[in-house]
């Protein structure tokens, strides 16, 4: 075995730890000239030094909270980051006052106002006669709050006693004198900006608000707080764009601002559907600010689904449902996406999750017709389908379109009976919508009952004149019912001069005038039909050629 000289574990430790202590001083003595000289490469200098005293002694609490608010600065590492990092700091040492307070500067950032007023109360109470600082800090940190949201008095209060207090006591602190009055008079400007803005606001004074505003900006040069007011005002009057223009420049002031990311994202959604890849980035960019990710993702869902991209949005309705999986409504919204992208055992896996989850009994309801639809439309499966659309209107009997849904089902098994006591309940429920009658009229022609089937679909007509489809019909009754061609031909005609492009209305139209013997408006009518036809395919082009021949034959 080669000889080795070992250095005792005792005589390492004490090596490394006044290394730490020297990477310590340079480090502070970097971080002193960049406060003086705001020079990156100081900056950079202390940072370096920091991290080495960290590598070398975890043990000293200082390199922890000052690297945190110098890596934070350069925008290496986020708020969470730099409040774990002190909150490190002050695991290791409890009673180290700057600890406290650096937690506190970075709870007081991240507008956790409660929690950041606790550890600067922690930190008074381990200074004792030197607790100037920590006080006027607090103080600080008090009208900040105030200035972000509508202070109390019990705010006001606190701010007054903390900031007097703390002044008294700046007689054991005087190097901090100077930069704290500094600080305190750009707050105390802002202050006064903000409360006669909010003063205009609270009467209407949205102009002079706005005025005040933009002086505010130019003379604090705090955007982040006066940008923020006026993309409010702006969104009182409507005017987004000028909005949407505000808040941007309050993030570029302070990128973390997570509210204003998400009035941001609310205006750009709600008044810009077109905007959907801007509105992405904003909900993206939440999730990297907020830890409730669960409703970010549910609406990056629907914006995935608006772009029509499915992947996407199953991605993301999927995402919510993990981290919420008993929330009926991203179990609602997977479903859908699940259904839209064909994935139809998916679907109805968490359609059948929302209905058992059953939030509110109406819009069960509505999750019950899609999924009965589902039953119906892609499995076959009509038992589960009637079923489905039963145990909705047992939760909400009020449902008019279950009661469509559930005629709809029956009419697709010709069961007459069934199809048109449903049609029935829904003219009952809602005697003023239009397609009870329209559907209830097609079931009462088939089954013969054509004198019910024409109140039915008169009443249509009155409820909605401009329903060409109803037109239609009801000339269709006339027609081949009553015989009455130029009865019919009166609603061929209306269905026309309301949809031009309606082949069936023109195609009904050419048979109405050839048996009133109007050969040439006849053939006019049928051409019109071949010709919409080529398009919509909607009837056998060869059958309306027979007929146009056969208008011209001896």
């Amino acid at each position: 075995m080669s000889e080795q000289i070992l250095m005792p574990i005792s005589a390492a430790n004490s090596d490394n730890a006044k290394k730490a202590q020297y990477s310590l001083e340079k480090a502070r003595q970097a971080h002193e000239r960049y406060l003086i000289r705001q020079q990156n490469s100081d900056l950079q200098e202390a940072i370096e030094h920091y991290v080495d005293a960290v590598k070398l002694d975890p043990t000293i609490p200082e390199s922890y909270y000052r690297l945190a608010s110098l890596m934070w600065e350069q925008g290496q590492i986020s708020l969470n980051t730099a409040i774990e990092q002190c909150k490190t700091a002050c695991s290791l040492a409890p009673s180290n006052m700057n600890a406290h307070m650096y937690t506190g500067f970075f709870m007081k950032l991240a507008q956790d106002y409660k929690s950041a007023e606790e550890e600067f109360k922690s930190a008074i109470k381990m200074s004792k006669l030197k607790s100037a600082r920590p006080r006027l800090i607090l103080a600080q940190s008090i009208l900040q709050k105030i200035n972000a949201k509508d202070g109390k008095a019990a705010d006001y209060a606190g701010f007054l006693y903390y900031f007097l207090t703390g002044s008294m006591m700046l007689a054991w602190d005087k190097p901090a004198l100077k930069m704290f009055y500094k600080n305190l008079a750009d707050d105390i400007s802002v202050f006064k900006f903000n409360t006669i803005g909010k003063f205009f606001e609270k009467f209407r004074m949205l102009p002079a608000a706005e005025n005040l505003y933009k002086k505010a900006v130019s003379e604090t040069e705090h955007d982040e707080i006066f940008y923020n007011r006026m993309g409010d005002i702006a969104l009182k009057n409507k005017e987004y764009e000028i909005a949407i223009d505000s808040y941007k420049k309050v993030l570029d002031a302070n990128p973390l601002n997570r509210d204003v990311w998400a009035k941001l994202a609310t205006v750009l959604q709600t008044f810009f559907p077109d905007m959907k890849d801007e509105t992405i980035d904003c909900y993206e960019k939440l999730l990297e600010l907020d830890d409730n990710k669960a409703p970010i993702y549910y609406e990056l869902g629907h914006l995935y689904m608006a772009k029509d991209d499915r992947i996407n949005s199953i991605s993301a309705f999927k995402l919510a449902c993990d981290l919420e999986p008993e929330n009926p409504f991203y179990n609602n919204s997977l479903a859908f996406a699940y259904s839209k992208a064909e994935l139809y055992e998916d679907a109805i896996q968490h359609y059948q999750k929302a209905i058992d989850l059953n939030p509110d009994k109406e819009w069960t309801s509505i999750v019950c017709q899609a999924l009965g639809a589902l039953y119906a439309e892609v499995n076959g499966n009509v038992e589960a389908a009637v079923a489905t659309y039963q145990a909705g209107l047992i939760l909400d009997p009020n449902n008019y379109d279950l009661y469509l849904a559930l005629g709809d089902i029956h009419m697709a098994e010709y069961d007459l009976d069934k199809a048109i006591r449903a049609y029935c309940d829904a003219i009952t429920l809602n005697p003023a919508d239009y397609r009870g009658y329209s559907k209830a009229g097609i079931a009462l022609w088939e089954k013969d009952y054509l004198e019910e089937a024409l109140v039915a679909y008169h009443k249509a007509v009155e409820l909605n004149p401009e329903n060409e489809f109803a037109r239609n019909n009801l000339g269709i009754l006339y027609l081949d019912g009553l015989m009455d061609a130029e009865e019919a031909l009166e609603y061929f005609e209306e269905a026309i001069e309301l949809n031009p492009s309606y082949t069936l209305a023109y195609f009904n139209a050419a048979r109405a005038s050839e048996k009133m013997g109007f050969t040439n408006d006849a053939a006019h009518y049928y051409q019109m039909a071949i010709d919409l036809n080529k398009i919509t395919n909607d009837l056998d082009e060869d059958d309306i050629r027979t007929r146009l021949h056969k208008l011209f034959e001896l």
